[in-house]
């Protein structure tokens, strides 16, 4: 019997969606955002059947690499993207076996070259559950659009909304920085806030359905190559290497 089969589901999340609510959704262990060395520690630690990945760090920490990613397809462990950074690997590595739930991944898979800052928000420590201080731009995009195909506001509107949230850093995105410097008229900003679409929280909430099931899936193990440059990378990160090779 594969021992992995009975194990149990991580999920790395952060602040596209408050943890009691994705505890109410799946059952699972559930782990801060991911960064580089997480899977394989993860790995190691729990002995997975299946990860979702949903959100990631990157400003403090490198971000989780895509080879340790490969690491676990290769050794049976079902990996699975939606939402935010989880998104935007699953996107990059659909064709080696990991799995993308969500709009946001079809849509970073349809546009590969689409800016990975529109995922990205400023959040709290985790002490503070890692709460989100800023909107995501592609949330942002999705409102305005909505509210102009509602007939709610003009085209011009819409426009002027858009590209002051594509020009804001992520760190500066909050709705009241973007109505300022989209100059909406204030009694508008009521409208957006009422009308603002989650579509992170959304697509984290359907991976964390089909979770179970995907979980089950017989994936093809494709050939996995360890490359000096990656050990080089754990290396630098305090992380021991053999637990590449031992699992």
């Amino acid at each position: 019997m594969d021992q992995k089969a009975d194990g149990p589901i991580l999920v790395f999340l952060g602040p596209t969606l408050r943890l009691p609510e994705a505890q109410r959704i799946l059952d699972a262990i559930y782990l801060q955002p991911v960064s580089q060395g997480d899977i394989i520690l993860a790995a190691h630690a729990f002995r997975p059947k299946a990860m979702v990945l949903i959100d990631g760090s990157f400003e403090d920490r490198p971000a989780v690499r895509h080879k340790e990613i490969l690491w676990a397809l290769s050794q049976g462990i079902v990996v699975i993207g939606a939402a935010s950074m989880g998104a935007l690997r699953a996107a990059e590595l659909h064709p080696f076996g990991m799995i993308g739930v969500g709009l946001i991944y079809r849509w970073y898979r349809r546009w590969p070259l689409t800016a990975e800052d529109a995922v990205a928000v400023q959040c709290g420590p985790s002490e503070l559950g890692f709460t989100p201080l800023t909107e995501a731009l592609v949330d942002l995009q999705r409102s305005f659009k909505a509210l102009f195909r509602r007939g709610l506001i003009s085209k011009a509107e819409m426009d002027s909304g858009i590209a002051a949230a594509q020009r804001l850093n992520f760190r500066q995105r909050s709705l009241r920085k973007v109505l300022i410097a989209a100059q909406w008229l204030p009694e508008k900003a009521p409208l957006l806030r009422s009308h603002l679409i989650m579509q992170k929280k959304t697509d984290a909430r359907l991976a964390l359905q089909l979770a179970p099931a995907l979980s089950k899936l017989k994936l093809e193990k494709l050939p996995y190559t360890i490359t000096n440059t990656f050990l080089r990378d754990l290396e630098a990160g305090s992380i021991d290497i053999n637990l590449i090779r031992n699992y």
